[in-house]
C-alpha cells in the first residue's frame, strides 16, 4: 500500500459508530496523521453472524486500506459465480475480472471475522476507541464541534464523523432535512452454515417469485439470502419458527439452495429483517459534522453493494480532507464526489426489489443488476 497524503485541514475527528464505514474511516484518517476517537454505542462492539458478499469495487476499496491479504486468509475469494434456475438448473459461468491487476475478482467472508479484521487495523493504526456510549449533543463552534456523550462526558473534535447506521444519532441530532429509511416491501431471510460438498463460487437462482443466493465464506462455511414481501408477522417469529418458515419458502428449490432447505438446523444462525433504504438528501455535513455509510445512504443487498459504498465513502472523505485548504472545503468535495454513485446504488437496488415484488422477468432484473454493477466497476 502506497504511502497516503497526511491531513492538515484537521487534528483530531470523532467518529461516532464502529461499524465497517466507521472502521475504515478510522483507520484511513490515523494512518494520515489524525488523533482519531471512536465510539460505538454496543459495550461488547459486536456484529451479527451473517455473510457479507464482496463484489470487485468493494474489493478494490478493501484494497485501499491493505486489507486484501486479510480478507483472503479468513474468507474466500473466487473467480466468478454461477447461474441456476430455482430448481438446479445450470445456466451459465460468470467469469468476473479483477477491477485491478493483481486483485481478486469478487467473494464472501463472514461478517464477525471481518469486523476482527477491521478492529484489529484500528488499533494498529493508532485510533482510541471508547465503548457502550453515544452522543448526547453536539454543537458546532468556530473551527470545531463540541460533544456531549451519553456517559456525562463532554469533549471537543476538529470534526465529528457520523457512522452510526440506519438508526443514526448524528443525523437525528444534526440533521432535521433528514429522515428515517423506508421500507421496501420486502424481506430478508439469511442462514449461515456449512458449505454444501460442490458449492465452489457464489451462485444465484432465478425464475421462482423468490430470489436467492449463495455466498461462500471460507473453506467450509456459506451464507444463503433469500428475499420474499415483507409480512409485518415476520418480524416476530421465534428461531424454531424462522427455521420452519425459511425451510417452507424454499420449496421447489434445487441444487445448493435445495442442499441448503435440507441441511439447515436450528443450530445455525438464521435471521430476518424487512429491508429499509434511503439516500438522504443534501447536504451531508453542517459545519464540521458529517455523514457516512447507512446514515447517508442506507441500500439493500440487491447489488450487494452496502458496504463497498461505505468503505469508497471513508476513503474519499479522507482523501478530500488531505487535499482541501480547509475542513470546510474537503467535506464539500466529499459530498460532490459521492452523491450520485450513492444515490444510483441505492434507488437501482430499490427498483430491482421492485421489480421482483412486481414478478418481473429475470432476463429485465439481470439486465438492472448488469448495468449498475458496470458503473459501480468505474472509478470512485
Amino acid at each position: 500500500m502506497t504511502e497516503k497524503a497526511r491531513i492538515t485541514s484537521i487534528g483530531s475527528a470523532l467518529i461516532v459508530g464502529g461499524g465497517i464505514g466507521g472502521m475504515a474511516a478510522a483507520i484511513d484518517l490515523a494512518t494520515r496523521g489524525v488523533a482519531v476517537e471512536l465510539i460505538d454505542i454496543d459495550p461488547e462492539w459486536r456484529v451479527y453472524g451473517a455473510g457479507i458478499t464482496i463484489t470487485g469495487p468493494t474489493l478494490r476499496a478493501y484494497h485501499r486500506l491493505g486489507l486484501v491479504e486479510d480478507i483472503a486468509r479468513e474468507g474466500a475469494l473466487v473467480s466468478g459465480s454461477r447461474m441456476f434456475l430455482f430448481n438446479g438448473t445450470h445456466l451459465r459461468d460468470l467469469e468476473e475480472p479483477p477491477l485491478e491487476e493483481g486483485l481478486p475478482a469478487t467473494g464472501g467472508i463472514m461478517r464477525p471475522l471481518l469486523h476482527k479484521i477491521m478492529q484489529q487495523r484500528v488499533s494498529e493504526a493508532g485510533a482510541s476507541v471508547r465503548l457502550g456510549l453515544t452522543v448526547e449533543a453536539l454543537t458546532n463552534r468556530a473551527g470545531g464541534v463540541d460533544v456531549s456523550f451519553s456517559d456525562g462526558t463532554t469533549g471537543r473534535y476538529d470534526l465529528v464523523i457520523g457512522a452510526d447506521s440506519i438508526r443514526s444519532r448524528v443525523r437525528e441530532l444534526a440533521f432535521p432535512h433528514m429522515g428515517e429509511a423506508v421500507r421496501t416491501g420486502q424481506g430478508c431471510w439469511r442462514v449461515a452454515m456449512a458449505k454444501p460438498p460442490s458449492l465452489e463460487k457464489g451462485e444465484m437462482f432465478f425464475g421462482h417469485k423468490y430470489m436467492v443466493g449463495i455466498t461462500r465464506c471460507g473453506v467450509d462455511r456459506i451464507y444463503m439470502w433469500l428475499l420474499t414481501p415483507h409480512e409485518a408477522a415476520e418480524s416476530r417469529l421465534t428461531d424454531q419458527e424462522l427455521l420452519g418458515e425459511m425451510k417452507a419458502r424454499l420449496t421447489g428449490f434445487g441444487g445448493n439452495a435445495g442442499w441448503v432447505r435440507d441441511t439447515m438446523s436450528g443450530d445455525d444462525w438464521i435471521n430476518y429483517r424487512p429491508l429499509e433504504a434511503k439516500i438522504q438528501p443534501r447536504p451531508w455535513s453542517d459545519g464540521r459534522i458529517v455523514l457516512l455509510g447507512d446514515a447517508v445512504h442506507a441500500t439493500t443487498p440487491h447489488l450487494a453493494s452496502g458496504a463497498g459504498m461505505a468503505v469508497e465513502s471513508a476513503l474519499v472523505l479522507a482523501e478530500e480532507l488531505a487535499r482541501a485548504a480547509s475542513a470546510e472545503a474537503g467535506l464539500a468535495a466529499y459530498e460532490e464526489r459521492r452523491y450520485e454513485r450513492c444515490r444510483d446504488v441505492v434507488e437501482t437496488s430499490v427498483a430491482i426489489g421492485a421489480a421482483q415484488l412486481a414478478g418481473d422477468p429475470p432476463d429485465k432484473i439481470g439486465g438492472m443488476m448488469g448495468g449498475a454493477l458496470h458503473r459501480l466497476a468505474g472509478a470512485f
